[in-house]
Order: structure tokens, then C-alpha cells, then sequence
């Protein structure tokens, strides 16, 4: 590991941010080594590229990123530097079809990987501290962090067996820690105002373009599930047919549930009729008091089933109003869930868990605030995914970094995906209750 240059001329702040370069490149590292040679020529999920090009991407981002208002732009590899360049995001059918031979060489990818990394410490040893510079690298810092979190969920989809090294023993909290209700009580959220998002006036920490402006907004009363819908509650769904039953889904996710055979959730799994859910290094009888992972289309269609609905994203919002920061299972300290009654973090209306041990699917369209402007060094990052496609998750899970635990950070994915680590929970409003009857 190559360990970022510190000079004397940079300030405190430069110093703490190129600190926290090397830290997030320690987390991906450690992912990455884990990884046998051979398998990271290996697509463990159909709509993502290969391991290999996480391999190269995440130094070519930094490049880039770092590069972008550079002219003549300068190149550590131009080919390379475009190819690990950006990731990819497949609707429908289109998934991508390259073959591991299309890939260059892991010694290839490793020495670019190196030189990469060695021009980007070189320049960031070169630049001068300035808001822009600190925003970049915050950019960089919080993209690596992103994507070790999606090196998780993607290792995780690898066979059992396949990562090596040391298997973590289970923390305390992963087990049941008592008797959970056969439903999980409902705690009332009264109307007020929320915002969302931040002010541009207060830009003392580092923020994505789709956080700015701040909306407030006013909510009407609502009703809310106190825990996140657990893997015993989501049992009750399946076994009661609702994957057989078309009235519980949109008339799109029930083409995606009959054209991909989808019965369970994605990291269930029966066998001789006991269900068994696949966690990152073992599988194991269904822990009933953990948070179960869902897409969205599945979350959406359990509220249906129990007459709720999914959380606007100013619901949510509104029923996270103040939560202690600092509590909760998240910044990778442990590799799974735990029992959604363990010691977390409470709102002010009572709704538990609601940062960390799970991201938090919401019925609310992934798109812009109003006075919305897209980062100019970076102008895709979320206005390409405005598309109605995509759904906002709030909250944030096990493996999701503390910086990213903020209560404006906005995560979103499509309908369909069911490899994140997302979770739900539901509300009743009036509008639910004359919906369902």
C-alpha cells in the first residue's frame, strides 16, 4: 500500500482530508485482497461489470476526478483511463455480455493501478488548499467509500468459500435478543415541517449536487412501523402466496417477477422446508429478528399485502427527527445485520434503527430538488439517473461509511435491484386507509 505525501505547506485541513484518502484506500485494499486472482475475472451480479474493472476504476476515478479541469488534461494511461473510467447501470434486458478475456491482464490492471495511485498522491501534494480542491477530494474520498460498499454486496454474491482470508466470529446483537411480537407495533409521527436536503449557506461539510438546495416541506400525521419489517415478518408474505398473486405488484414489477422467476427474497434460500439466508461468509436457518433485504418492488408490494405504503422520502425525513448521531450498526464494524432489537439509535417519535443495519427503501422517485444544479466536475453523477427509475434509500447499512451517515446523504437504486443491503419499513396515512377500503 501506497501511503499518500504529506508536505509542510499543506494546511490542517488538506492534511486531515489526504489522511482520509489513505484510510478509504486502506478499506478497498483490504476488500481486494480478500479476492483470489481468479475470481476477480468473475461477474457475481449480472447488471455489474467484473470484478477487474472495480480493480482499475477506483484509482482511474481519482485520476479523472482529480485531472478534469486540467488542460492539456494529462493521462496516466489514456486507453485505461478511460476504460475504468465509469461504471454501469443496465435497465431491463440490457445487461452487459463481455467475456473475461476481454479484460487485460491483472498484471496489467495492477500496474496501472500503481501508477495511478502514485500520480494522484503526486498531485495532491502539488495542489494548493482551497474549497474547490477540498471538495474533490471529498468527491474521491466518498466514492471509494461507496464502492466498498459495493465490493461487499458484490463478494457477497460469489459462492461460499470463494473470499479469503479470516472468517469474522458473529458480534454481539446478531442474535435475538428477545421474544419479538408477532407485529411490529406502529408509533404516531404528528404533522410538521421537515427538510430535506442542506442550504448552500451551510456547506461546512461536504455534500453530493443532489442534496442541495434544502426544501422544507410540511408533513401530515402519519403512522410508522416502529422497527424495519423483519425477515419473520416478510415470511408471513411469502408463505402466503404473494408472489403467486398479481394484485399485490405493479403491472411492471410483475412482468420482472414472472420473466425472473422471483419467489424469495434474493438472499433466501429453502431447503428439505427450512428457509436459510446467505450472509457474507456463512448460511444459516433464517435469523427472524434481522432486517430482510428486498428490492423495491418487493418492498412495495409487502406494504400492499399489509395495507401500508412504502415512506415518502419526507416521511422518512420527518420520522428520523432527533436521532442521536453515532448509534447504529453501520461503518463496516460488522459484516451483517443485526436483530432489529438490539440497542440503536431512537427518534423523537420513537421509530428505531433508523440509520445503519440496513439502507431504507422509500416511495419517493430518485430526482432534484427544486434549484437543483449539477457538480460541474462531475455533472452525471446523479442527473443521469433522473429517471423515474430509480427510488431514494435513506438511512444506511452495515457496510456504509460514517460520513455517508448524514441525514441528507440520498442513495438510490432501480426497482428491481435486489443485491443491496435494503430493508423497509411502512407507514399508514388516511390516503392508505381509503386506498384499502
Amino acid at each position: 500500500m501506497i501511503t499518500p505525501t504529506i508536505t509542510s505547506e499543506q494546511s490542517g485541513l488538506a492534511q486531515r482530508l489526504t489522511q482520509r484518502v489513505h484510510m478509504a484506500r486502506r478499506d478497498t485494499d483490504a476488500l481486494f485482497d480478500r479476492i483470489p486472482a481468479a475470481t476477480l475475472y468473475e461477474r457475481p451480479i449480472a447488471e455489474r461489470h467484473r470484478l477487474i474493472f472495480y480493480l482499475g476504476h477506483l484509482e482511474a476515478f481519482d485520476w479523472n476526478l482529480l485531472t478534469a479541469a486540467h488542460q492539456p488534461r494529462p493521462a496516466v494511461d489514456p486507453a485505461f483511463d478511460t476504460l475504468f473510467a465509469f461504471g454501469i447501470d443496465p435497465l431491463g434486458s440490457d445487461l452487459p455480455h463481455d467475456a473475461p478475456d476481454d479484460w487485460p491482464s491483472l498484471t496489467t490492471v495492477q500496474n496501472y493501478r500503481r501508477q495511478a495511485r502514485d500520480a494522484v498522491d503526486r498531485l495532491i501534494a502539488a495542489t494548493p488548499d482551497s474549497p474547490d480542491s477540498a471538495c474533490l477530494l471529498n468527491a474521491a474520498i466518498e466514492h471509494r467509500l461507496m464502492h466498498a460498499e459495493t465490493l461487499a454486496y458484490l463478494c457477497h454474491r460469489l459462492p461460499l468459500g470463494s473470499l479469503s482470508g479470516p472468517v469474522p466470529q458473529d458480534s454481539p446483537g446478531m442474535t435475538e435478543t428477545r421474544p419479538h411480537p408477532a407485529d411490529s407495533p406502529m408509533v404516531r409521527v404528528p404533522s410538521g415541517p421537515v427538510t430535506l436536503g442542506k442550504s448552500r449557506d451551510s456547506q461546512t461539510t461536504f455534500a453530493w449536487d443532489n442534496e442541495y438546495p434544502a426544501l422544507t416541506l410540511e408533513v401530515p400525521t402519519f403512522d410508522m412501523d416502529a422497527d424495519m419489517v423483519t425477515n419473520r415478518d416478510y415470511l408471513r408474505f411469502v408463505v402466503t402466496g404473494a408472489y403467486q398473486r398479481s394484485e399485490f405488484w405493479t403491472a411492471d414489477d410483475w412482468a420482472w417477477v414472472q420473466s425472473h422467476d422471483i419467489q424469495h427474497p434474493g438472499f433466501w434460500r429453502q431447503e428439505d422446508g427450512t428457509w436459510l439466508l446467505r450472509t457474507m461468509f456463512s448460511e444459516r436457518p433464517l435469523p427472524m429478528d434481522w432486517p430482510v433485504y428486498v428490492s423495491q418492488a418487493e418492498a412495495s408490494a409487502y406494504a400492499r399485502w399489509a395495507g401500508k405504503a412504502l415512506p415518502s422520502e419526507a416521511q422518512w425525513m420527518r420520522a428520523a427527527y432527533g436521532v442521536a448521531a453515532g448509534l447504529g450498526n453501520f461503518d463496516a464494524r460488522q459484516w451483517d445485520p443485526q436483530s432489529v432489537l438490539a440497542p440503536t439509535n431512537v427518534s423523537a417519535f420513537g421509530v428505531r434503527g433508523l440509520f445503519g443495519n440496513g439502507w431504507e427503501w422509500t416511495s419517493t422517485p430518485f430526482g432534484p430538488y427544486p434549484g437543483f444544479e449539477p457538480f460541474h466536475f462531475y455533472a452525471g453523477y446523479s442527473q443521469n439517473f433522473f429517471d423515474g427509475k430509480h427510488y431514494v434509500l435513506k438511512g444506511g447499512s452495515p457496510r456504509t461509511a460514517a460520513c455517508m451517515m448524514r441525514p441528507a446523504f440520498r442513495n438510490w437504486f432501480q426497482a428491481h435491484y435486489q443485491h443491496v443491503y435494503a430493508g423497509f419499513r411502512c407507514v399508514i396515512t388516511e390516503d392508505t386507509l381509503c386506498r384499502n377500503h
